[in-house]
């Protein structure tokens, strides 16, 4: 059984293409393509499945289109409507520095000055120039690369030196 402590979120499956089965892949990290992957997986309502990656091209930056092994139908390709996709973070390249925004929510956050944990990140809001961690109790963190000391992918752990006062707004 996966659990969801295993696996972060990519994307999610938008509408079929063609008649041959491809789904379109609307993804925020393409860790799928970078890593070596022979499968990707969906979660189908509430329970996370495992789909074999046929075959796959781009159609833009944030965009691919996706053969799963078995779906063969734009029938069955519109059954994954609609489905977030994860990725298992076994399968992750713990040393690269490719690490994503999308693979670090889970993560603590530990504060270099004082070596306590802050919080868990929930998201991170990459939309402005200034990315943000939202930690679960709704704190907002800065994630400049500045402030980023270390991150350690086994333990899913964070080292930040925090501004001074910055946990007290």
């Amino acid at each position: 059984m996966i659990r969801r402590e295993d696996v972060y979120r990519i994307g999610r499956l938008g509408k079929a293409h063609g008649i041959k089965g491809e789904v379109s892949l609307l993804f925020e990290d393409d860790v799928f393509d970078r890593v070596d992957a022979d499968y990707l997986i969906l979660d189908i309502d509430g329970i996370l499945v495992p789909f074999f990656i046929e075959e796959y091209r781009f159609r833009s930056d944030s965009n691919a289109l996706m053969k799963f092994e078995g779906i063969d139908s734009q029938e069955r390709a519109r059954e994954l409507t609609g489905c977030d996709v994860y990725f298992p973070r076994e399968l992750t390249d713990e040393e690269s520095e490719h690490i994503s925004w999308a693979e670090v929510i889970g993560y603590k956050l530990v504060d270099a000055n004082t070596g306590s944990e802050v919080g868990t990140i929930a998201s991170v809001d990459d939309t402005t120039i200034n990315t943000l961690f939202e930690l679960e109790d709704g704190r907002l963190i800065p994630a400049s690369e500045d402030l980023i000391l270390a991150i350690d992918a086994k333990k899913h752990e964070i080292e930040i030196k925090l501004p001074e006062g910055i946990l007290e707004l």
